[in-house]
């Protein structure tokens, strides 16, 4: 790929600081505080389906690779 286009999708202290001017000039100083909450709330309901999901898939097959492995060496195959 085109290394000028990687750099022409970075960020810097310059752009993030344009981004915030455009985003307090399209919804107002008054309006961020909302925006902000609202985003947080979204964030939280966001990690509550993946937890959710999570305990769904470990009803399927309650062991995890990490607790397959935590068997494994407790005690090997073959060495009963």
């Amino acid at each position: 790929m085109n290394d000028s286009l990687i750099l022409a999708w970075t960020l810097g202290g310059p752009e993030i600081l344009l981004l915030f001017l455009v985003v307090v000039l399209l919804f107002g100083a008054k309006k961020l505080p909302e925006l902000a909450r609202g985003l947080g709330k979204a964030k939280t309901e966001f990690q509550k389906a993946t937890e959710e999901a999570e305990k769904e898939i470990n009803k399927v097959d309650p062991t995890t690779p990490t607790e397959k492995k935590t068997a494994e060496t407790i005690s090997p195959p073959g060495k009963n």
